[in-house]
């Protein structure tokens, strides 16, 4: 009752505390300099990639009534308009998959009711939007962002599971279709004869599964053995899109032979043709709807407010984790309020709208966190170099390097910064002999980067740039248009695979397939702390209860009118998992195993015991005596010989010509 009593409470209190930092949001930004191109770069592909594909599937669901144009124009509108206005600059907004469900089930309902048809589809999506618009004031004006606290790790991953699913549905289903003729396009033509059906299908087959495989790749490639460090971090940050460029690039390479309809390439009007510019005044349809259609669509407009609320909100939340140690006030009373004017705006220009993305916001904050580090680490180690020219003590090269930590972090006060410095000045003074004088090898670097503490380089200008760029991608739509739909299955499926690792439910249900006498390997790899600190049966109910959940949520995506209602369930669990499931786990069972932070634990090597080499008949044949053959000859079938380290054996050689003890 208390958030009833104080409407607008949360929103004031929002506006107040960012508005402190307005200014500072753009300074911050504008002093990064060319710097923050990096951050930028990386984020726009990030949010581009992703709106193409399900602009192309979006199109595919309302048989080109909305395209990939509208996808990319939503994006860079609210982006730029987030990124002005909005509370949380670091959150990044964009079309997701859940708009595009949404709005294909709209599509779906109206083009069979007599009253709409497609002609008023758009028209009545409006009114969704609309009174989408109004629950989403009403919840910013009631504080329902306070609740934010009761979407806990169950929900969450559950529905990132669930999305990941229809990931990989929509990339099943897309290269299926590419074995079959396009329901609008005219089977009279050459490319649409059996043997070119053929060779599209199989060429899609080769080009999904090529872009799966190498963007997998790429992005892991941090961790390659191979090639220079900052050429590692290139191919990782922007593998993907380069895999996509490449790709594209081997489709063109086909015999002349091959008809130019083959393979299939994303569909999509140019911006500045007719039928792209129709729903841009799609505001005085409006009135053309049905009254009763205009209150049959607060029914959608309550599932789409509610999946927003949700969605934004998780992601807002996810952008702002306490590991990165933000110094600036949230905004998620603000924000909602902020995400209800574009939803609106974006009603009445008749696109789909744009909401708080997934992973792009966490992804967002990291990448101006290594910036800031980048920045600091720079400034710092310049002035401890200038220091140690000068033959200073360890204590006034950390004095000096403290002044420009302030100096540069100028919303810390100097308590905190002495708090927060604790580690790094110790390993500093530490140095120093009994006169605090520095060894000439003393490198500051070596401390910086071990005892620094995170930073993010909280500003709007990264946001901004971002998103117009996105916008900048509308008028690229001929060279876009180039991309085969084949790659783009090919990314749905890398997005469902890439969001897999670190979900919780995801890694408890492989463990459901671990055989018990096999436990002990994943003890001694990196492991989840739930694994050590919950009993496996546990771990088995309550991953069958989440399992069991989510093939319900998925379920009820299938049914054809029914399937709008598919987030009640995921508004259900948060009752669920309040109310219900203390009374069968055991609270701190349920702490563990929907913690709010991902606790990972270091493996430690399993001692084999005879017990361990016994099957479960009771026998001693030990199925472990292959994997030891496995483990000790090479696939060439050589035994290998295996002793200590070269290093431990050099170091305790005699040297030759040491002298020799006589006897």
């Amino acid at each position: 009752m208390d958030l009833l009593r104080n409407p607008f409470k949360g929103v004031i209190a929002d506006i107040k505390g960012r508005a402190a930092w307005y200014r500072h949001d753009w300074v911050a930004g504008l002093r990064s300099g060319f710097r923050i191109l990096a951050p930028t770069m990386y984020i726009f592909f990030a949010s581009a990639l992703p709106v193409i594909a399900f602009g192309e599937q979006l199109s595919t669901a309302t048989n080109g009534i909305l395209t990939t144009v509208e996808t990319l124009a939503s994006t860079a509108i609210c982006g730029i308009i987030h990124s002005i206005l909005g509370g949380q600059p670091l959150l990044i907004v964009g079309v997701a998959e859940p708009t595009i469900i949404m709005y294909t089930y709209l599509y779906n309902f109206a083009k069979k009711q007599q009253g709409l048809g497609e002609q008023l589809y758009l028209a009545w999506a409006g009114w969704v939007c609309i009174w989408t618009a109004i629950m989403l004031f009403l919840l910013a004006m009631f504080n329902a962002s306070n609740v934010i606290s009761r979407f806990t790790r169950v929900a969450g991953e559950l529905f990132g599971m669930l999305i990941t699913v229809l990931f990989l549905q929509e990339a099943i289903k897309g290269i299926i279709n590419e074995f079959s003729v396009p329901e609008d396009a005219d089977s009279s033509s050459p490319i649409y004869q059996f043997q070119w059906l053929y060779v599209n299908g199989l060429l899609g087959v080769i080009f999904s599964i090529g872009l799966l495989f190498t963007a997998l790749r790429t992005r892991r490639a941090r961790s390659w053995l191979y090639g220079v460090g900052w050429l590692r971090s290139f191919i990782a940050d922007y593998g993907v899109p380069l895999m996509v460029i490449v790709w594209t690039a081997l489709s063109y390479t086909l015999p002349s032979k091959v008809p130019s309809g083959v393979p299939r390439r994303l569909f999509s009007p140019l911006p500045w043709e007719s039928s792209s510019l129709g729903h841009w005044t799609i505001v005085k349809d409006l009135f053309s709807v049905p009254p009763a259609y205009i209150f049959a669509a607060i029914l959608p407009a309550l599932m789409v407010a509610g999946l927003y609320f949700f969605d934004h909100s998780v992601a807002s939340q996810l952008a702002q984790q306490n590991e990165y140690n933000l110094k600036k006030p949230s905004a998620y009373h603000y924000d909602i309020l902020v995400l209800g004017i574009m939803v609106l705006l974006c009603g009445l220009i008749g696109i789909p709208p744009s909401n708080g993305v997934l992973p792009q916001s966490p992804m967002h904050t990291r990448s101006l966190a290594i910036l800031k580090r980048q920045l600091l680490s720079k400034k710092m180690v310049d002035t401890a170099k200038e220091s140690i020219g000068k033959s200073a003590t360890s204590l006034e090269i950390y004095g000096k390097m403290q002044e420009v930590f302030i100096e540069m972090d100028s919303e810390q006060n100097t308590d905190s910064v002495d708090k927060e410095l604790k580690n790094f000045k110790d390993a500093v003074l530490q140095e120093g002999d009994e006169e605090g004088k520095l060894a000439g090898e003393f490198d500051p670097r070596k401390h910086i980067e071990a005892h620094l503490p995170v930073r993010v380089n909280e500003q709007r200008l990264s946001n901004l740039l971002q998103s117009i760029l996105v916008g900048g991608c509308v008028g690229a739509m001929p060279v876009i248009r180039m991309i085969p739909t084949s790659v783009l299955w090919g990314y749905f499926a890398y997005m469902a695979i890439d969001s897999l690792p670190g979900n919780q439910f995801w890694e408890r249900m492989q463990l459901l397939f671990i055989a018990e006498s096999r436990h002990y390997k994943v003890l001694e790899g990196p492991h989840a702390s739930f694994v050590e600190s919950v009993p496996p049966r546990t771990i088995t109910i309550f991953t069958v209860f989440q399992l069991v959940y989510l093939l319900i949520c998925f379920g009820i995506t299938w049914i054809p009118i029914a399937g709008i209602l598919f987030p009640v369930p995921f508004f259900l669990m948060i009752l669920i998992r309040q109310y219900l499931l203390p009374k069968f786990f055991d609270p701190i069972v349920l702490r563990e195993l929907d913690a709010a932070e991902y606790e990972e634990l270091d493996g430690v090597p399993h001692e084999h015991t005879l017990e361990d080499e016994v099957s479960e008949a009771g026998s001693c044949i030990s199925r472990r005596d292959a994997e030891i053959l496995d483990e000790l000859t090479t696939n060439r079938g050589e035994l290998k010989h295996r002793t200590s380290s070269l290093r431990e054996e050099r170091s305790v050689q005699v040297p030759s010509n040491a002298v020799q003890p006589r006897l």
